[in-house]
């Protein structure tokens, strides 16, 4: 059983270089994964993160998208806990 939360740090990469690895994580989530917790960091990040949101908001694998704990870090919620 994998991860119940996944966290993948995203700091330097581009968009497409980000889809990639978010892609990945997606296709190797088991049953036991909840969230991918996407730290893309706050001043810098901003575009990953309005990215991740226009990317993923209708994607049938994510149940909702939200902020974590700091504006630098999105949260795909996959299952509830």
């Amino acid at each position: 059983m994998g991860n119940p939360i996944e966290k993948i740090d995203l700091h330097g990469y581009t968009q497409d270089e980000a889809i990639k690895i978010i892609e990945r994580a997606l296709k190797n989530a088991t049953s036991g994964t909840y969230q991918i917790q996407l730290i893309h960091g706050f001043h810098r990040g901003t575009n990953l993160k309005n990215m991740i949101r226009d990317e993923y908001q209708y994607d049938d694998r994510i149940k909702r998208i939200m902020p974590g704990d700091n504006p630098g870090i999105t949260i795909l919620v996959l299952r509830e806990i």
